[in-house]
């Protein structure tokens, strides 16, 4: 690499780093204290999701789509089942759209707080830290009352929903976020005037609009760039189209309006839930649909927590799809992320990545690529195990 000047030198970053709490790849170039650039390698913890949509039918899909990423499952459950009934063509009932959307919400509200308590203890403020997470409880708790899990919920079926929701459980929800309200307006109150964060996170990692833009960002990223999309606004789905709430911005550009648009969007998605608990119409929760799925091709999008999430499906007729693709949002944010780097400290690497909020699991995917040709290829999962067992001399 050619030199900058004299103190230009290439810092290793992971894939094994206590900042990390997933294994990824980052070298930066630093003059100084200064970060001049960064190159981003991915692929750590690659396991072959897409690939194995391919062996399973569309029902056993469902419980494979989830995995894709533990804070995000409702938002990946949710996609996917879009796509599948999208081709089969198919009107849900609108209770199960109601109900999808309540536990959307719920799942955004627990991601949310779990990143504000990851900010926190980035920059070393762990009592927001242990806040939050303590907050963040109040919800798991709420989603194991509603969907029988605190993680993985599996609350949706091609065509519906598996649980109804209970008067006692509509009560529950609502006396949970009469809770989270008054804990998230403490927050909202205290984060801007506690100089801990504030000193670590005004003008740290700024992401010009326009390059927000340029570089596709997406999510609460996009949105603290001042930049007004969402996909529950602007392509509705479930009951979002009569839902309303408002779209959060800030212009600050750093990773102290990253914060802020996201305690702002734990308010908003109280008010969704009020909102869909008071209309829930009455009704079925599911129809019965077909084992097949028509041949043809779909595209879905939902609002993750981390911002657009888009899932493609091609099927050729059987019970099994010919092939599901997955762009997940920390794919789409990490070319914003070299741009919130570069200029910056050493010190600041650590939360500027964290302000994405990345999920190195939902991001990975390879392809085997020859140095010398255009030729690529991907392995099927029989031949990624054979591989495997031999690498391992068994």
């Amino acid at each position: 690499m050619k030199n900058l000047s004299e103190n230009t030198f290439s810092v290793p970053f992971g894939p094994q780093h206590p900042a990390l709490k997933e294994p990824e790849n980052f070298m930066f170039t630093v003059d100084g204290e200064r970060v001049v650039d960064v190159k981003i390698r991915l692929g750590y913890v690659h396991r072959g999701g897409e690939k194995a949509f391919e062996a399973r039918t569309y029902t056993q899909g469902l419980y494979l789509v989830e995995r894709i990423c533990g804070i995000c499952a409702m938002a990946h459950q949710l996609c996917y089942v879009n796509n599948v009934e999208a081709l089969i063509d198919v009107e849900i009932p609108r209770r199960a759209d109601y109900i999808r959307t309540i536990i959307a919400e719920l799942e955004r509200i627990h991601s949310h707080l779990l990143w504000v308590g990851v900010a926190g203890h980035e920059v070393g403020w762990d009592t927001l830290f242990m806040y939050a997470w303590r907050d963040r409880e109040v919800v798991l708790d709420l989603m194991e009352l509603t969907t029988g899990n605190r993680v993985l919920h599996a609350s949706n079926t091609i065509g519906g929903v598996r649980r109804d929701l209970t008067s006692e459980m509509i009560s529950r929800i609502r006396k949970g976020m009469k809770l989270l309200k008054e804990r998230t307006n403490y927050y909202k109150a205290m984060i801007p005037k506690e100089r801990t964060l504030m000193k670590r996170a005004v003008g740290v990692g700024v992401l010009k609009p326009q390059d927000a833009v340029a570089l596709c960002a997406v999510g609460p990223t996009l949105r603290a760039s001042g930049i007004k999309r969402d996909v529950r606004r602007d392509d509705p789905y479930s009951a979002y189209d009569e839902t309303p709430f408002d779209v959060i911005t800030y212009d600050g550009c750093d990773v102290a309006s990253r914060v802020l648009v996201r305690v702002d969007e734990i308010l908003e998605s109280i008010k969704i839930l009020n909102y869909a608990l008071e209309h829930l119409p009455s009704g079925p929760i599911a129809v019965r649909l077909p084992r097949g799925v028509p041949a043809g091709e779909n595209v879905s999008m939902v609002e993750a927590p981390r911002g657009e999430d888009i899932h493609y499906l091609k099927s050729n007729g059987t019970d099994k799809p010919e092939r599901y693709k997955v762009r997940a949002p920390t794919l789409a944010n990490w070319p914003a992320v070299g741009a919130m780097i570069k200029g910056g400290y050493i010190a600041d690497i650590p939360i500027v990545l964290a302000a994405i909020d990345p999920c190195m699991s939902c991001t990975d995917r390879m392809t085997f690529t020859e140095v010398n040709s255009a030729k690529s290829w991907q392995w099927s999962r029989d031949e990624l195990r054979r591989y495997s067992l031999k690498w391992r001399g068994k």
